[in-house]
C-alpha cells in the first residue's frame, strides 16, 4: 500500500501560482516551490512531474479563478458601460492594493515567455481570446440596448479593450496612485 499524500495537491497548485505570479517562471526555483508548498523535492516531482507541469497547472488555476472573475463581472446584469467601468476600476484597485504589485499573471507570462514556451503562450493566448470575446459580447449588448453606437465595430472595440486591460495591468505595477489609471478608464469609456 502506498503512502498517503502529505499535502493537498489543489492547495499546492494555488501556492505555486502565488510563487510564479510573484517571481516569474524563470526566477522561481524548485527550492522556492518546495519552501512555499512545504513538501520535499521528491514529493513535488512525484505529484506534478516537473516545474513546468506545475507552472501550467498554476496558469490554468489563474485562468479559472482570476481571469474568469473579470469575465463574470462583464456578464452580470446592468448597463454595459457601467459594468465595463466597474470591471476596469476593480482591476486598478486590485493592482494598487497588492503590496507586491504583481499585476496580471497572464500579462506577465506573455512578457516573459512568449517565443520561449509554446504551451504557456497558448494558455495565455486562450485567456486573452476569452477576455476579448467577453468584451465584444458586452459591446454588442450595449449596442442592442442603445448605449453604444450600433455602427461601431464590436470586434475592434473588444480588441482595443483587451489592449487597454493589458496596459492598465502593466501601468498598475508602477503607478504611484490611481490618477493616471482612472484617466485611461474614463478616456476609454468616452470613446465608446
Amino acid at each position: 500500500m502506498g503512502r498517503p499524500k502529505q499535502f493537498d495537491p489543489d492547495a499546492a497548485v494555488e501556492q505555486a501560482m502565488q510563487v510564479f505570479w510573484r517571481k516569474g517562471y524563470a526566477a522561481t526555483t524548485p527550492q522556492d516551490l518546495v519552501d512555499a508548498l512545504g513538501i520535499g523535492k521528491g514529493s513535488l516531482y512525484n505529484a506534478f512531474g516537473s516545474k513546468h507541469a506545475l507552472f501550467e497547472r498554476a496558469l490554468v488555476r489563474y485562468r479559472d479563478d482570476q481571469a474568469q472573475a473579470l469575465v463574470d463581472m462583464l456578464e452580470r446584469p446592468g448597463p454595459a458601460k457601467e459594468r465595463l467601468r466597474d470591471a476596469l476600476r476593480l482591476l486598478v484597485v486590485m493592482d494598487l492594493g497588492d503590496p507586491d504589485r504583481r499585476g496580471c499573471l497572464a500579462v506577465n507570462v506573455a512578457a516573459e515567455l512568449t517565443g520561449a514556451d509554446e504551451a504557456a503562450t497558448e494558455l495565455v493566448r486562450r485567456m486573452f481570446d476569452r477576455t476579448e470575446g467577453a468584451f465584444r459580447a458586452l459591446i454588442e449588448e450595449g449596442q442592442r440596448a442603445g448605449e453604444i453606437a450600433p455602427d461601431r465595430d464590436a470586434r475592434a472595440i473588444g480588441s482595443m479593450l483587451l489592449a487597454t486591460v493589458v496596459g492598465l495591468r502593466l501601468l498598475g505595477r508602477v503607478a504611484e496612485g490611481p490618477e493616471r489609471l482612472a484617466r485611461v478608464i474614463e478616456a476609454t469609456l468616452d470613446m465608446l
